[in-house]
């Protein structure tokens, strides 16, 4: 049996790592006794898979966790809708378990299947006029080509076909805050990359991921959708 987790991540322990994080929830998941499945081999994990990683420093109301039970130890009439307020007394203060759902055996990994982020982006350093018409530049401009390193090599990347939607949505508490909707493949564009790309005396602020996205036969989906967490702003689509 396999069962998919949304939590969201905010407050300080947005500055712990993914890798952090993932220590934290197997403590967790000894701490309630959960029967997991295991790895064979001479040291056995738990079979628990993330979906994409963080970055640090930032928040998230829409991170995914995909865990797998064990079929000898679970009964047949475990509830999945018990597990977040099982899960939550024991992580972190800033990890919230929002929603736990089963899966079916054919669903993609989460890795493969989102295309798509949602992200709200505090720009530091400019006016809301101003950053309005950085935006505007972007979303005009055939390309909007950035410097990236890769395996110790700097290459120039044009992040725009990775710019879906963006959108100035009001003030933040220290800047100017900007929806963003960034695609995930073939190559992540980050939101520091977008800041970066319109205008580099930009800095970040506060960042949080609000949604998460895959996409078949031109519709969008979340992995668990949570009417909750669902941004207020409509974003305009652009091409």
């Amino acid at each position: 049996m396999r069962v998919r987790l949304r939590f969201a991540k905010t407050g300080k322990v947005r500055w712990t790592s993914h890798r952090d994080v993932a220590r934290m929830w197997e403590r967790a998941f000894r701490r309630v006794n959960l029967p997991l499945a295991y790895t064979e081999g001479f040291s056995p994990r738990p079979k628990v898979s993330f979906g994409l990683a963080l970055p640090t420093g930032h928040e998230s109301v829409a991170e995914y966790l995909d865990i797998e039970f064990d079929p000898e130890r679970t009964a047949l009439d475990f509830d999945c809708e018990a597990l977040p307020a099982t899960l939550t007394p024991a992580l972190p203060a800033g990890i919230t378990v929002l929603a736990v759902v089963p899966l079916d055996e054919r669903v993609p990994s989460l890795q493969d299947d989102v295309a798509v982020c949602r992200w709200e982006i505090e720009a530091l350093g400019a006016t809301p006029e101003a950053v309005r018409g950085m935006v505007d530049a972007a979303l005009a401009a055939p390309a909007l080509v950035i410097d990236r390193e890769r395996k110790g090599q700097v290459a120039k990347d044009d992040i725009r076909p990775g710019i879906r939607a963006l959108a100035v949505i009001g003030p933040g508490e220290g800047g100017v805050t900007l929806a963003a909707e960034l695609a995930t493949q073939p190559r992540t564009v980050r939101p520091s990359e977008l800041l970066r790309a319109l205008h580099p005396e930009l800095e970040e602020g506060n960042v949080r991921r609000t949604h998460q996205w895959s996409e078949r036969d031109g519709a969008r989906r979340e992995p668990i959708p949570l009417d909750a967490t669902r941004a207020p702003h409509a974003l305009e689509r652009v091409s």
